[in-house]
């Protein structure tokens, strides 16, 4: 009963707050968030065509799992968020590793049939909590006369407003035809109050004829607002290292649609740390999706990051993810910001494009390249039009944005929000192999100019050399404090990361000085060997012979009667403390300690 009387009631344009008040770790807390909001519109009297409910789609050895554990998702092939009602696919979203187009599909399938024990659920919880009434709702109505008059006066014109392809003259063109219907329609009005209502009336009125002429184009005549057919890709342009001071860039224009990326390369230093709800995370890979107001020709004040700009950027950079190399084969954090120069419709495969180029121009070793597209639907009735490479007016006026990422033989990220009830699985299956032919397309366009990366990366980033030690040496490396780690860096200028396994990565832009660094720390982890000669120093003088330091940290044992050819009476007659003398191993035995001759090495 708390349940109802929280949400039997709420006041007009009321949003939800969902917050996360416990967490196991286990259960993916999206998925708990959009089931509880779905349950409390259902539950509550405000008009709702749901219930909706999402899942978690993963799959382990070839055998899907709803909702997975931590520990399933490590193991699993895809990441995909599924949502919908009973009567198909609302939302799409996630990542995968190349799945093929008829897998994407059949999880999705299995996505659904894994959500309707939670619609269930959520029509009993309805039925539990007094299945309240919903309320009326009757949209505005539009005074017939005056209706009429506008659409006969705006529609040709609207029409012929919808056959320029160039965006910013086709919106000037139904701005000049709005303003001459409120002079001819309005005119007259004296009463302000009258006069503001009918001007929204009027608005709403163009919008709908827009809606109404877009979608009557494609389906009636197959021929989109910019002169395409449903399947061909806008046309193509693609530049590589335009800008000489970043480690790599790529420009991608197709259409009216133009983003820029660059690459940064930066050592395990710079990678980010996030303290989230389910602990440390620490990303060697990051993407910054930027959006300014000019890319869609408007004045805007650039403020925080928006949620169009999260969400296109964690798509990008899931696409791009899946192709990157090993951190053990190319250690660097590697960041790629994306930024969109201009917009008319999807800048988030723009982004992808643009990254995957400058990566290949930053010499990073990918492993395929990947191509994105964003796929468009009209559907009215029976009658169903699945478009290629959607503009964003088709996006605005249309009935889906399915965003599909990948090579040419596999899928690496999805993502679809639709703006009608459902979408059915033939509508998606078609979608998709639609989408596979144009990012094929887009990708060959763009391997006509960059098809493999680099051979060298740029003289402006960091050169990165691993060594490998043993993991008992690692202490002799870093010092007491630090201090001998310390001393390498100073003296050379180079970063140097440790991993517990003995992995070194010394990082610099100068080559000479990676060459010195490594030589002082392969000086400090030497162990002596038998038959080799060393300078050594002597540090201590006994009676019976002299302690040498032939190597960092390492002493051997220079006895007295291996000083000398001759008979040596007392070893201050020869030696002398910190004196540098050449000495040769004659023996090394188990406990390490180092046996040397200087007579060894005399005439």
């Amino acid at each position: 009963m708390r349940f109802k009387k929280t949400f039997s009631n709420p006041s007009a344009g009321s949003i939800f707050i969902i917050p996360v008040l416990s967490a196991d770790g286990a259960f993916p807390l999206e998925i708990l968030a959009s089931l509880g909001a779905s349950a409390a519109l259902h539950a509550s009297d405000i008009p709702f065509n749901g219930p909706t409910a999402a899942v978690q789609v993963a799959r382990v050895d070839g055998q899907f799992i709803a909702n997975p554990t931590p520990q399933q998702m490590e193991k699993s092939d895809m990441d995909m968020i599924v949502a919908g009602t009973r009567n198909g696919l609302l939302m799409v979203e996630g990542e995968t590793k190349f799945i093929s187009e008829a897998d994407a599909l059949a999880a999705l399938k299995f996505g659904h049939q894994s959500i309707i024990p939670l619609l269930n659920a959520q029509d009993e919880l309805r039925e539990k909590a007094g299945s309240v009434a919903k309320r009326a709702f009757t949209a505005p109505a539009i005074d017939a006369d005056f209706k009429g008059k506008a659409e006969g006066l705006l529609r040709p014109k609207i029409a012929a407003a919808l056959s320029i392809k160039e965006k910013q003259d086709r919106y000037a063109a139904a701005n000049e035809a709005a303003a001459e219907a409120e002079k001819a329609l309005l005119a007259d009005i004296t009463d302000k109050d009258v006069l503001k209502q009918r001007k929204k009336e009027l608005n709403s009125i163009v919008e709908d004829l827009k809606y109404q002429e877009a979608r009557s184009m494609i389906l009636d005549r197959a021929v989109r607002i910019d002169g395409r057919d449903v399947k061909t890709v806008r046309p193509i342009a693609n530049e590589v290292g335009i800008l000489p001071r970043a480690h790599g860039s790529g420009l991608f224009t197709r259409g009216e649609t133009q983003v820029l990326g660059t690459v940064t390369l930066g050592t395990a230093d710079d990678e980010q740390m996030v303290d989230s709800l389910l602990g440390l995370q620490k990303r060697k890979f990051m993407l910054h999706y930027n959006f300014p107001p000019y890319s869609v020709g408007e004045v805007g004040r650039m403020t925080g990051t928006s949620r169009r700009e999260i969400g296109h950027g964690n798509l990008a950079e899931r696409a791009i993810k899946a192709v990157l190399p090993e951190f053990e084969k190319f250690p660097y954090t590697i960041r790629i910001v994306s930024e969109v120069l201009e917009s008319n419709g999807s800048s988030s495969m723009g982004t992808v494009c643009s990254g995957i180029m400058a990566l290949l121009d930053a010499g990073v070793p990918l492993k395929a390249n990947v191509a994105g597209v964003a796929m468009g639907l009209i559907k009215e009735g029976d009658r169903v039009a699945v478009l290629t490479d959607i503009l964003g007016d088709e996006d605005h006026l249309g009935d889906m944005d399915f965003k599909v990422a990948g090579s040419p033989t596999g899928i690496t990220a999805l993502q679809m929000d639709i703006k009608i009830d459902s979408v059915s699985f033939e509508v998606m299956e078609q979608a998709l192999a639609q989408a596979k032919e144009g990012r094929a397309h887009i990708l060959n366009e763009m391997e006509k100019v960059m098809k493999v990366p680099r051979g060298q990366i740029s003289e402006f980033a960091p050169r990165i050399e691993t060594i490998k030690i043993k993991p008992d040496k690692i202490r002799e490396v870093i010092g007491s404090g630090g201090k001998v780690i310390r001393g390498i860096t100073e003296a050379t200028g180079v970063k140097i990361e440790i991993q517990d396994d003995g992995t070194i990565n010394i990082a610099s832009a100068d080559p000479e000085a990676t060459k010195k660094a490594i030589a002082m720390i392969n000086d400090i982890i030497a162990e002596a060997e038998v038959g080799k000669t060393y300078k050594g120093r002597i540090v201590k003088i006994a009676e019976f012979g002299a302690f040498v330091e032939i190597l960092p940290n390492t002493q051997g044992l220079l006895h007295i009667s291996e000083i000398a050819n001759e008979r040596v009476r007392a070893v201050t007659d020869v030696l002398k403390e910190g004196e540098i003398i050449d000495v040769k191993v004659l023996e090394v035995d188990r406990a390490g300690r180092i046996k040397l001759s200087r007579k060894a090495l005399l005439q």
